[in-house]
């Protein structure tokens, strides 16, 4: 790939007590996304938004991969504090709506409640600038699971669906061993090897490695 033709710029954020990697895409024209915010204290949220100003970056897209509590901690407030609407999967609705509970359940803090402006769709192309996304549907870990796979500069964000040598657990709510090992196969390991996967909680990996040392797809 000629990378003099790369586009946008992925930058990782490790929020909160669950360690959650929040995304922003930003193209070169500094319109960006902001995907699974977990901003769980103030100094997470000041952390976000001066790297936004630093970088004079226009949020345009608000979106969850999934919505298990420790991607939507930030939504309320990202959502307030650049005007957009929160784009999730219609079948997350129960996940987003079941948040208090598992906060409870953790032992952490409630987030602030942030409905959805708009359903994303499988299948679905989105456009940040002129680089397109497409929206490949992954249940599994959680009902409604989404990822965004950039074909033009080979990288997907998938949440809780794909690890660096695991996969998402699928013991919460609505989560299936099965359906995940199905969407795995059937979305993503049909990717090329070089496409980098850039997930919820760790480092990033490659469709290639997952494909010959993930014990889960062996």
């Amino acid at each position: 790939m000629n990378t003099a033709n790369i586009k946008t710029v992925i930058t990782a954020f490790c929020f909160n007590p669950f360690q959650e990697n929040t995304y922003v895409i930003a193209h070169e024209n500094k319109d960006c996304w902001i995907i699974d915010p977990g901003c769980y204290t103030l100094q997470d949220q000041k952390q976000l938004i001066q790297f936004i100003e630093q970088q004079n970056l226009r949020p345009v897209r608000l979106m969850n991969t999934h919505c298990h509590l420790d991607h939507i901690y930030g939504n309320k407030f990202i959502a307030d504090q650049f005007q957009l609407a929160l784009g999730i999967h219609e079948k997350e609705i129960p996940v987003l709506q079941a948040a208090p509970i598992g906060a409870r359940m953790f032992g952490a803090k409630i987030p602030e409640v942030c409905e959805p402006g708009y359903f994303i769709k499988e299948g679905e192309v989105l456009a940040l600038g002129d680089i397109q996304f497409n929206v490949l549907f992954t249940p599994g870990h959680s009902p409604g699971s989404i990822c965004f796979f950039n074909k033009t500069e080979q990288y997907a964000i998938v949440g809780d669906v794909l690890f660096d040598g695991s996969i998402g657990r699928t013991d919460l709510p609505g989560g299936d061993y099965d359906t995940l090992i199905r969407s795995i196969q059937t979305q993503l390991l049909v990717l090329d090897d070089d496409v980098t996967i850039y997930n919820g909680h760790g480092p990033s990996t490659t469709i290639g490695k997952e494909r010959i040392s993930n014990p889960f797809l062996s």
